[in-house]
């Protein structure tokens, strides 16, 4: 499903409210845009509680209470992401440009040409979106955050970048765990250069799965994989992901030290669900990973830690939000460790 732009469109002129609805009647009725309003500056701070999830701030200069200039930098402090975009008369270039100098990301003058308004607002939308999928880049790339002291990151990045990396939430996504099934066995037997190569290998298949259906990898853990998929269909594309890489994995033979013959095989847990996704480690370490945690992370190791050679196993009601886009079979209750209630579980097989 698309996601909705929301937009704060802050002006004391009644009819502005009235002129934008108008305008841009069509993209809201197909749930495009959703615009919030304010009449001044101190309104538009309490609307930016109400709604965290706006993504633009239109706001004219001269308002009662609190004005656009006093506004854009109350914006700077407690929403260093936020792109606000200034409305001003024409001839007002005095404020226009302390609006600038303020971090205001474009203006529009009055009166309104709702061409240029709506041009402007793409842009800025388009620029929120580059800025956030900057951010969320780095924060899934876990080696930077593990060497780069944050006063580099800071003097790199500035505050935006600072006060993102901070941010926690919650959100919906589906988790899936990849184990090398018997590969403890070899690390215990086989010289070091090999057990380091064959990982490797499979891994760096893994990986190219889960990246071809827009996954990201959350981390390596021995010989096992964590993968979160979030947005527009993560469920299905996580399922895709699991059933490529099986596939891919199980039609590779490898030849060990003394000519011995390694089937790689693995065993997948997959789980749905909301969890919570932050920046966790220690300060003391200045080691951080940008992670997810919560009882679908648990859930979808433990169905990992009981799949045979093979499998990819997922409980019965994360199958009934996959739906008929794949094949299933019942494997039937099982006990995961701290479940207080058996789970049934299914396996998927294509």
């Amino acid at each position: 499903m698309k996601a909705i732009h929301k937009i704060l469109v802050v002006d004391d002129e009644d009819d502005v409210a009235q002129l934008i609805r108008q305008k841009f009647r069509r993209q809201i009725r197909e749930q495009e845009y959703e615009f919030v309003f304010a009449q001044n500056g101190k309104e538009a701070l309490a609307r930016l509680e109400e709604h965290p999830d706006i993504e633009v701030v239109f706001s004219d200069i001269n308002m009662p209470e609190m004005d656009g200039l006093v506004l854009l930098q109350k914006i700077d402090e407690t929403h260093p992401l936020l792109k606000t975009v200034i409305i001003s008369a024409y001839g007002d270039m005095v404020n226009i440009r302390t609006a600038m100098n303020r971090g205001a990301f474009d203006f529009i003058t009055k009166p309104l040409d709702f061409g240029d308004l709506e041009q402007t607002l793409q842009k800025t939308l388009k620029f929120s979106q580059q800025l956030k999928e900057t951010i969320q880049a780095v924060q899934e790339n876990n080696i930077l955050k593990m060497y780069v002291d944050d006063s580099v990151l800071r003097f790199m990045c500035g505050q935006e970048f600072e006060s993102a990396l901070g941010k926690n939430e919650t959100i919906e996504a589906t988790i899936v765990f990849m184990d090398i099934c018997g590969f403890t066995a070899i690390s215990e037997r086989e010289p070091p250069d090999v057990v380091v190569r064959l990982l490797n290998k499979y891994f760096d298949l893994m990986v190219k799965a889960i990246i071809a259906e827009g996954g990201a990898v959350d981390k390596f853990m021995g010989d096992a994989v964590l993968a979160v998929f979030k947005n527009d269909d993560h469920l299905a594309r996580a399922l895709r992901a699991g059933i490529a890489v099986n596939t891919a994995i199980q039609s590779m033979k490898d030849t060990l030290s003394g000519e011995q013959t390694f089937l790689p095989k693995l065993s997948i847990g997959i789980n749905t669900g909301e969890v919570i996704s932050g920046n966790i480690g220690s300060d003391t370490l200045r080691r951080f990973d940008f992670t997810v945690i919560g009882d679908a992370v648990n859930t979808a190791q433990r169905l990992q830690s009981i799949a045979l050679p093979g499998q990819i196993l997922i409980t019965e009601e994360t199958r009934g939000k996959a739906g008929d886009r794949f094949r299933y079979q019942k494997v039937g209750e099982v006990t995961l460790k701290n479940k207080t209630n058996a789970v049934v579980v299914w396996e998927v097989v294509g």
